[in-house]
């Protein structure tokens, strides 16, 4: 980082590239700096509850080790087989139980960073509290390899749950489905995610589930309950009796066999897609969740009148929905489904929203920013930037337009 800064050549931190939004990509050219063998699980403190890892550590691997000694790192982004720790806390990746747990940033306590000058520094801590100092490690938490390269990550862990249960809820449509969780929410029941999958998802994944989908099904919900052995069964109970006014068909999987299933179908979901259509547009949009049922419906309808078909699912727990523009560039040009795109994002902003929630700007978004943010914001975002990397460096042409 040293010679680069002084011969001003840009650098690009890479992990697995699972990336979304093209943050990865060499887009002006430089070295891509691959931390792929930066892969060693320094430390499992069943103690502290904490672990020390480097960023080319798979999340997967990490989960399964954690998981080994009685603990439990909740953070499961639908790629957590094939991405790495240190990509998810440069994205702040999130997941499906992001309603219950939170998201990366939330289990980040101190990072070692390498600054675009070459200098090392720590910034954080180990203990589960501190205020000492700015707080840069949440600056660092989604900053996209544009404020320095990430070499060593303490993760907080808690307990394992003792039990867990999922509950597949089949509804008419994806409005009505959001409306009998926005209904469990209400009743005091906080499951530990809150899947959606719409009509279009269910059709690319209907092979991986565990049973036939009820007629005239619209939309799945995989509501998953953990805790105590007790506690899981009363949810499960509970949250069967909520939702019978909503859905046409509700099944319950204790069984692990039976819940990896359903899982897996989940984690299927943007693979399948990409064999429905030629090429998409995925973006993952965040709303209030009691406009969930207004977007959604809102959502389709304008697809419709542009004769494009769009995919909804994701993380209707925290109101995080993927939406997937679906497309044969072949028939519909791209400036079509561009223009639909900026309309269903446009929407997203009305609705007091925010137009990423876990995939961060990268590349695709990067114009879209000055929409959300004011000019005041953007100008003191890029003061930051420049403080962090005054020769503009590390991952060059990222976030800002």
């Amino acid at each position: 980082m040293a010679l680069a800064n002084e011969e001003g050549f840009p650098v690009v931190p890479r992990g697995a590239g699972t990336a979304t939004t093209g943050a990865p990509l060499a887009a002006k050219g430089g070295l891509v700096l691959s931390l792929l063998r930066l892969n060693r699980i320094l430390e499992i403190n069943t103690e502290d509850l904490v672990a020390v890892v480097e960023p080319g550590v798979f999340n997967g691997i990490f989960k399964s080790e954690v998981e080994k000694r009685g603990l439990f790192y909740p953070p499961d982004p639908a790629s957590y087989e094939f991405s790495t720790l240190g990509g998810n806390v440069a994205t702040c990746a999130g997941g499906p139980k992001g309603l219950k747990y939170g998201v990366t940033k939330d289990y980040v306590l101190g990072l070692e960073v390498v600054l675009a000058g070459g200098e090392v520094i720590f910034c954080g801590r180990r203990t589960m509290k501190g205020v000492v100092g700015y707080d840069l490690v949440h600056l660092f938490c989604g900053s996209e390899g544009t404020l320095g390269i990430i070499t060593k990550i303490i993760l907080k862990l808690l307990p394992k749950p003792k039990a867990s249960a999922t509950l597949a809820a089949y509804f008419q449509s994806v409005e009505k489905a959001a409306q009998g969780f926005l209904e469990l929410i209400k009743e005091g029941l906080l499951p530990a995610t809150a899947e959606l999958l719409d009509e279009v998802t269910l059709e690319a994944i209907k092979g991986f589930l565990n049973s036939a989908l009820p007629s005239s099904t619209g939309a799945l919900v995989l509501f998953e309950f953990d805790g105590g052995l007790k506690q899981v069964e009363e949810d499960l109970w509970a949250g069967r009796e909520v939702l019978k006014d909503f859905a046409l068909k509700i099944e319950a999987a204790q069984e692990a066999t039976l819940r990896e299933k359903l899982w897996k179908a989940r984690r299927q979901v943007s693979p399948a897609l990409k064999k429905l259509y030629p090429a998409k547009v995925a973006d993952d949009v965040v709303l209030p969740r009691r406009l969930v049922p207004r977007f959604l419906k809102e959502t389709k309808k304008l697809a419709q009148s542009y004769k494009i078909t769009v995919a909804c699912f994701g993380h209707l727990g925290d109101g995080n929905i993927h939406v997937n523009i679906l497309f044969d560039p072949q028939i519909t040009p791209y400036d079509k489904v561009e223009n639909l795109r900026a309309e269903i994002l446009g929407k997203v902003l009305n609705f007091a929203g925010t137009i990423s929630g876990e995939h961060g700007i990268g590349l695709t978004k990067k114009g879209y920013l000055p929409q959300e943010l004011s000019p005041a914001l953007l100008s003191l975002q890029k003061s930051l930037k420049k403080v962090f990397d005054p020769k503009g460096i590390l991952n060059p042409g990222k976030v800002f337009p």
